[in-house]
């Protein structure tokens, strides 16, 4: 029940109460001084649902992809730590040690870079890229306990994956669904529930006594509704959301035997 309403918080906040507050205003001074008009729903629809549902597909899309490449991470990872258990005669326990530190030093570093604001990306990066530098020198040092050159070879190759992966998460992370976009549906969604004023006192007339407020509020949920949404799903790492990407680094390292 809890976890429920959590949920609905995430889509109904105050933003929702303030465009509700404005659209009930104008229904109501429009219905007062007998100012109506039959306005076309499909403006609304054209101007901001279709919009939206564009955006929320495109965050959705992002949040996929950020999944499937911090799977790579981790899936490329695991068959390191297996090529060194595996590809090595006897390896000694310390070596499968070492690598473990390590790798759990990148999935930290990419966590902590990745759930910080873009302005800090800088500042955390350099994290990330000294853990892949240990990872290559980790590598190398392989060589030294017999591992062949033909898998030493595989071995960089896996770290490369890791690198892409991390790279194109990384864009994701910085980049964002088109600002102009979002600035354009945040303006209409405030203004059009107020510009309908007329057309909900209009409407008014066919609703029994007490019905009458009904289609601005309704409109006013749903509209701020999907804009929550989508603004949760814009920025899949921050935490907030129900649909964010989870950095399981603990249960990740616990699993790699």
């Amino acid at each position: 029940m809890l976890k429920f309403i959590r949920r609905v918080g995430l889509i109904i906040n105050y933003k929702t109460f303030v465009v509700i507050l404005l659209s009930l205003i104008s229904s109501y001074t429009c219905r007062y001084f007998n100012f109506i008009a039959n306005f076309p729903l499909s403006l609304i629809a054209t101007a901001i649902v279709f919009p939206i549902v564009f955006s929320i597909g495109g965050a959705y899309k992002r949040r996929e992809i950020a999944l499937d490449e911090y799977g790579g991470i981790k899936a490329h990872g695991r068959a390191l730590y297996f090529a060194t258990i595996h590809w090595l005669e006897n390896p000694p326990e310390t070596l499968k040690e070492e690598l473990k530190i390590h790798l759990e030093g990148l999935m930290n570093a990419c966590r902590h870079m990745f759930t910080k604001p873009v302005s800090e990306l800088e500042k955390y990066e350099k994290d990330v890229y000294q853990s892949f530098t240990e990872i290559s020198a980790f590598v190398k040092k392989m060589r030294s306990h017999g591992l062949p050159s033909g898998e030493a070879s595989r071995s960089n190759q896996f770290l490369s994956k890791m690198m892409i992966s991390f790279e194109r998460t990384k864009h994701i992370y910085q980049y964002r669904t088109p600002r102009t976009l979002r600035t354009y549906s945040n303006i209409f969604i405030i203004v059009l529930p107020i510009l309908y004023g007329p057309y909900f006192a209009y409407k008014a007339n066919e609703y029994s006594v007490g019905l009458e407020f009904a289609m601005p509020i309704l409109y006013s949920v749903i509209l701020v509704a999907l804009d929550n949404i989508q603004s949760h799903l814009e920025n899949p790492f921050d935490q907030q959301g129900e649909d964010d990407v989870n950095f399981n680094v603990e249960k990740f390292i616990a699993n790699l035997e």
